[in-house]
């Protein structure tokens, strides 16, 4: 079974997104273009309110993805079990248009004898551990994000540890969100050492609004970008080309 590679966008924020695209809007664009999307609401002591709670279902639901709210303790066991839940959810998708195609009549793994069920649940489970994934991380740098920080570094590096133990190939980058000069700023390229990312946090300030959907949008474009870098690389090898983010 062919599934390519699962690509994710991770998104950690606390709160509504005050600027620029609908975000939700550049989920289900995302989606469209093969990316899910997930949201993890980050909360301290304080409560996120009720448009941000129905902004991160919305944005992930958009976006075909998995979204949770959770405390800033809890931070860390939560960006791994949404990327795997997320990665678990895509997987069974692609599962079950394979069923369809082979047994027609919109067939999907609930629908199997239990006996099948188990036996097509081993397969999800050991694609798992096998895929290869890109997962983009997008954090809110606003300012309430400020004492959130060094959680959300913590929890990324458990991430990292967790991921690398699939046999599966797995690559991260890093944008926040605002950047220093723009809405959004790339801080990490693609690399399958999310560990690396311990010095660029101590770099990081706080501060200013909440673009999320320009974030989004960028991100987007950073996977379509990395597409069409293979694609013309794959059309002829005696060009030449230059990436700009």
């Amino acid at each position: 079974m062919k599934t390519g590679t699962l690509k994710q966008i991770l998104l950690i924020t606390d709160g509504c997104s005050n600027v620029g695209e609908d975000p939700i809007a550049m989920s289900a664009l995302a989606k469209e273009q093969g990316v899910s999307v997930n949201v993890i609401g980050v909360m301290e002591n304080d409560v996120i309110d009720e448009k941000g709670m129905q902004e991160i279902e919305s944005i992930a639901l958009s976006g075909g993805g998995v979204s949770q709210v959770v405390y800033a303790r809890q931070l860390s066991h939560t960006v791994q079990m949404v990327t795997r839940q997320a990665m678990t959810q895509t997987l069974q998708g692609v599962v079950n248009r394979e069923l369809t195609q082979i047994l027609g009549n919109k067939q999907t793994i609930e629908d199997l004898p239990p006996e099948q069920r188990g036996e097509v649940m081993e397969v999800v489970d050991e694609l798992g551990e096998t895929v290869e994934m890109e997962v983009l991380i997008l954090v809110d740098t606003s300012a309430s994000m400020k004492h959130k920080l060094p959680t959300v570094k913590e929890a990324l590096f458990d991430l990292s540890l967790s991921l690398n133990a699939r046999t599966g190939k797995n690559k991260f980058s890093l944008f926040v969100f605002p950047g220093k000069k723009n809405d959004v700023e790339k801080l990490l390229d693609w690399t399958p050492k999310l560990e690396s990312l311990t010095s660029v946090f101590a770099k990081l300030s706080t501060g200013g609004i909440t673009p999320t959907g320009p974030a989004l949008r960028e991100a987007i474009t950073y996977f379509e970008k990395k597409r069409s870098l293979r694609n013309l690389i794959s059309r002829n090898d005696d060009e030449y080309y230059e990436e700009s983010i």
